[in-house]
């Protein structure tokens, strides 16, 4: 039998033998913050500590990974390309130790989800109650997911993205979470509800309309029918209407499900014409289909869906590629 070769301790090792799943977390947490201060909060460690061990992943890689810009700093293109390596690296890092199962009491993980206000404050919260209870040591990110890009994704910016619109791609998994239907909003201290179809439309109306100016499918499909509404005035997100329809007899249609959240304590009533139900849905991509941590994070969002929003008995939802 060949006898193995002995490793001599004298011989220094490659670099990348140095590196470990916390220098790339740190890097990660560093690039996502822009600030030494934000990410030794983030990851419980103290500022020098956080750049000491920035100064160790400047002398392996052998790039500056972030310089100064006025009170901040900024990463340089080489950090910008090994934070998105560093992602697919920490992914693979977590389906490796967690093949076994996950246990959620030994997460550490920090997920980042893309949404927008309505799914932000009805879903989000329920879940980070989940995510807390079950795994102490996991944190939820939460940025603005606009009109979501299949690049969001693929890119490594966000694990999960809760949307309407969910993105295309070959690569690009969405399952539907639930379906809503529209609503008439306003203040019953400022008006009554319209009384049919031609009270609506003598109604002045507020909507929504995302950056950079996307309005919302609903708007765009009553166009369509040509029903034409008088606007009179137009907020960045669902989260700006509550205000704007207690100030005045305006209206909002908008799904009914923000009644539970920004919209409470106004009115609604039916819309009185036929509209399609807004159905919301959470991607994630290919790469994470079979991720042990990443399952588990989706299983817990559907396990914390409110009563109301269940997805419908008589439509099982599935998987789509």
């Amino acid at each position: 039998m060949r006898s193995m070769k002995k490793i001599d301790a004298s011989t220094p090792s490659p670099a990348y033998l140095d590196l470990d799943g916390h220098l790339l977390q740190l890097l990660l947490c560093v690039h996502e913050c822009g600030s030494i201060t934000r990410a030794a909060q983030r990851l419980g460690l103290t500022q020098s500590a956080v750049s000491h061990a920035l100064e160790r992943l400047r002398g392996l890689v052998g790039d500056a990974l972030f310089v100064k810009s006025g009170r901040g700093i900024v990463p340089t293109a080489h950090a910008d390309v090994l934070a998105a390596r560093a992602r697919t690296l920490l992914d693979e890092l977590r389906a490796f130790s967690w093949a076994g199962g996950v246990v959620p009491e030994q997460l550490t993980a920090c997920f980042t989800i893309a949404a927008n206000d309505l799914q932000r404050d009805l879903l989000l919260p329920p879940l980070l109650r989940a995510l807390r209870a079950q795994a102490p040591g996991v944190t939820l990110r939460v940025i603005p997911s606009g009109a979501p890009q299949p690049a969001l994704l693929r890119e490594g910016e966000c694990h999960l993205v809760l949307t309407p619109r969910p993105p295309e791609g070959s690569d690009i998994v969405q399952r539907r979470l639930f379906e809503d239907t529209y609503r008439v909003f306003y203040d019953p201290q400022q008006r009554v509800a319209p009384q049919g179809l031609a009270d609506y439309l003598a109604a002045e109306h507020v909507s929504v309309l995302y950056e950079p100016r996307r309005s919302l499918e609903l708007d765009d499909w009553l166009l369509a029918q040509g029903i034409q509404r008088r606007i009179v005035a137009l907020v960045p997100g669902f989260a700006g209407l509550a205000g704007l329809l207690r100030a005045g007899p305006w209206v909002a249609t908008a799904p009914g499900l923000l009644g539970e959240g920004v919209l409470r304590g106004l009115a609604q009533a039916p819309v009185p014409v036929s509209t399609p139900t807004l159905a919301m849905y959470m991607v994630w991509h290919l790469r994470h289909q079979h991720d042990p941590v990443h399952t588990w994070l989706r299983q817990t969002l559907l396990g914390t869906m409110p009563t109301l929003v269940r997805p419908r008995r008589d439509s099982p939802q599935k998987d789509l590629v």
